[in-house]
């Protein structure tokens, strides 16, 4: 994927971008930790959730049609999720990035993989246990919309039954690095 802008190709080498997905369930810790990691490390931190908040903010007609499927509980369809990220990426002068909240399925890999041609360097998994993160996101308290406990509860089903899959498959490419929730393990990017 080319993340320079039309007309900014002023050197003869592109820097090689690396990309490093943070995946989690919903309240594992993911935005939180992506801050951490960013600092310490200098990436730069993208949440795709963030990202599709924004477009319904925008209030086009992409978000109208966001916000209705995250108001299910559902996830919005790769090419839409894709799209906007690769827009975001595009956007922001950096050859590091740390997609929090991505891929949430066997469809968004294949979708980022065929549109960017790019690979993450590895795949950061905050493994936490339902119970606690219910906890953690009915008491965050950020106003956010899909914070109730219905929509939490679908948020959980759908991250059992359309990430795990994406977890083993990067798992069987060696790509995964799981950090349990109570310790953040530091390293080497």
């Amino acid at each position: 994927m080319d993340l320079h802008k039309e007309g900014d190709r002023g050197s003869a080498k592109q820097k090689k971008v690396k990309i490093v997905f943070v995946i989690g369930g919903p309240g594992s810790g993911k935005g939180t930790q992506c801050k951490r990691i960013a600092q310490q490390f200098g990436y730069t931190h993208l949440s795709v959730g963030e990202i599709l908040r924004q477009e319904i903010s925008s209030g086009s007609e992409t978000g109208s049609m966001i916000q209705k499927i995250m108001k299910e509980g559902k996830l919005v369809p790769s090419d839409v999720t894709v799209r906007l990220l690769q827009q975001a990426m595009q956007g922001i002068n950096s050859d590091k990035f740390l997609i929090d909240g991505f891929p949430r399925n066997e469809e968004n890999v294949k979708a980022f993989e065929d549109l960017t041609k790019m690979e993450p360097e590895f795949v950061l998994y905050l493994d936490c246990p339902q119970d606690e993160m219910e906890k953690r996101l009915l008491s965050r308290n950020e106003g956010r919309e899909d914070d109730n406990i219905e929509t939490i509860r679908k948020r959980f089903k759908v991250f059992m039954e359309s990430t795990l899959p994406t977890i083993e498959y990067y798992e069987s490419k060696g790509k995964i690095r799981k950090v349990n929730h109570k310790f953040m393990i530091f390293f080497y990017c």
